[in-house]
């Protein structure tokens, strides 16, 4: 899929080095501790082989969780996007058991000099996400979003999300608001 000059694709499990790059670019973003639960110190610790799982978990062809990056002409990450995968009837990472087979929206991510372009990175990410989604069967994909993070959640609300009512907590004493997709096409 292409998106003005980028192409979206799943990432490939010899990319390690990349997502390595571009997760710990987006934990030295200043709005980084409203929108991931890990840290750049933890991260910047982890040996290589924890880079190298990590992408041949999410990689092309992975059905458990899928990582999609923006790749410019240039070969530079403008962005990524993870979908965790979360089945009906088992405990998700916060203890509760969903209804439906579904994604999880996570580790959103795209580089301050491509947000809001004219290119439509991160447009073209969530389309990519929300295609594997219902391609991989699932009924309903979720996010979720931190109370203060206003651009992100304007974002989701334009790209088709909307509040469930439900907030979950999080570290820290805050609570963060579920928003879902849950149209699927046909």
């Amino acid at each position: 899929m292409n998106s003005r000059g980028y192409e979206i694709r799943s990432i490939r499990s010899d990319e390690w080095r990349q997502v390595k790059e571009l997760r710990l670019d987006a934990l030295r973003d200043p709005v980084a501790h409203l929108a991931f639960l890990e840290t750049y110190e933890k991260a910047v610790a982890e040996p290589d082989a924890f880079w190298q799982d990590r992408a041949s978990g999410a990689a092309v062809g992975a059905t458990a969780r899928q990582q999609i990056v923006a790749v410019g002409e240039d070969g530079v990450w403008a962005g990524s996007v993870t979908v965790l995968v979360e089945q009906a009837g088992v405990p998700d990472a916060f203890g509760e058991v969903p209804e439906y087979d579904q994604g999880h929206v996570v580790g959103v991510y795209v580089r301050p000099e491509y947000r809001g372009s004219e290119a439509g990175v991160t447009r073209g990410l969530f389309d990519a996400a929300l295609a594997w989604s219902w391609a991989s069967g699932l009924e309903r994909v979720r996010l979720f979003v931190h109370e203060r993070n206003g651009r992100a959640e304007a974002f989701y609300r334009k790209a088709g999300f909307l509040p469930t009512g439900e907030t979950t907590p999080m570290p820290g004493g805050t609570d963060e608001l579920e928003l879902e997709f849950a149209i699927t096409p046909g």
